[in-house]
């Protein structure tokens, strides 16, 4: 009985392991369907502003208040792409680059991408914040530069 018994415990052991598995994997088929959804709505919304900076142009009226608002909408889908692609990211066992963007493997120093060094995840949360607005300031003041130099 003892060897039957080691078969039905490992049987057993193996069927949790695959539940989770495919649990882990429904997950994120959910969560890429989520990031779906939204850059789809970002690119509605940005049909939208467009349309709605050409009209308003074009007849010369500009209601600052509703342009604010329909940036806003888009800065807050930005935000929800955000947090959903780093719970992915997370069940990926991936972290994502403050830099670029780009998911690299927990356990890489540096991005292959762009070279940035990488810090632990708990580390990673706080600057990353810090670093893409770092980035985001950076590519506005390059072109200008360039304009100068010109």
């Amino acid at each position: 009985m003892g060897i039957l018994d080691d078969v039905v415990i490992n049987a057993k052991s193996a069927a949790q392991t695959v539940g989770k598995m495919a649990g882990q994997f429904v997950d994120m088929s959910k969560l890429r369907i989520n990031l779906s959804e939204l850059n789809g709505e970002i690119n509605r919304r940005y049909q939208e502003l467009g349309q709605y900076i050409y009209e308003s142009k074009k007849a010369g009226t500009t209601e600052e208040a509703e342009l604010a608002d329909k940036i806003a909408g888009i800065d807050d889908l930005y935000a929800q792409f955000a947090a959903v692609s780093a719970q992915l990211a997370a069940l990926q066992n991936k972290v994502t680059c403050p830099g670029c963007g780009k998911q690299m493997d927990l356990d890489a120093t540096f991005c292959s991408h762009c070279g940035m060094k990488l810090s632990n995840a708990e580390k990673a949360a706080e600057p990353e914040e810090a670093n893409c607005d770092e980035a985001a300031e950076e590519p506005a003041e390059a072109p200008e530069e360039e304009t100068k130099e010109d």
